[in-house]
């Protein structure tokens, strides 16, 4: 049985934010601070004699300045705003202090417990994160020319969407950790993905 898709999945490289502790999602258009730059060429340099028939990023700047050296190259990409980074409304541009950090280890304890349909105030739910990336999915598997393709997303996203290709619970999606530039390979046989490489990171080394 021959692959059907295979799919590279980064995450963003560092930001300001991410240095500083300040809480970003999906309402935070942040940029790649040097090091986050920095990543993404080495990314580049290690990944970029792969044929992507697309790449696909989220409508946030952090993720399309993250696969740059390609667009600088003559890669097409495309923005998919379901692949956005999940909300985190109130909390969203704070910098993390001991009362709001105790808030999100609650809200993460009641997400593996499947209360899946609780979220900050002015927030998302990971089931509403899910049902926007089920959309986005549907974009990218009618595209059945595109065997191999690279995705630039979030951290909190990317749980959700590797749950979602691969049927792992929902509630279970902090086993995929992750960080700056990190790496997830998934191929496709038939309706069924498979992980093939879990947050690598190794061409962030020199």
């Amino acid at each position: 049985m021959s692959a059907k898709k295979t799919i590279y999945i980064i995450r963003h490289g560092e930001t300001d934010y991410n240095k500083q502790g300040i809480i970003q999602g999906s309402g935070i258009d942040s940029s790649l601070n040097d090091t986050g730059r920095l990543q993404s060429e080495m990314f580049y340099e290690a990944y970029n004699h792969l044929h992507f028939d697309n790449i696909y990023t989220s409508a946030l700047k952090r993720t399309q300045e993250s696969i740059h050296p390609f667009v600088r190259a003559g890669r097409k990409y495309e923005i998919i705003p379901e692949l956005n980074e999940i909300n985190w409304g109130i909390f969203e541009g704070l910098k993390t202090n001991p009362e709001s950090h105790q808030i999100y280890l609650n809200m993460v304890e009641n997400w593996k417990s499947g209360l899946l349909d609780r979220a900050v105030e002015g927030g998302e739910t990971p089931n509403q994160m899910m049902k926007r990336q089920k959309a986005g999915l549907e974009k990218l598997l009618a595209r059945e020319n595109e065997r191999q393709i690279l995705i630039c997303m979030h951290g909190r996203a990317m749980r959700s969407f590797l749950c979602l290709l691969t049927g792992t619970p929902l509630q279970q999606m902090d086993i995929y950790k992750h960080t700056n530039l990190c790496l997830y390979v998934v191929q496709q046989n038939e309706t069924k993905f498979n992980v093939l490489e879990h947050n690598l990171s190794q061409h962030l080394r020199k």
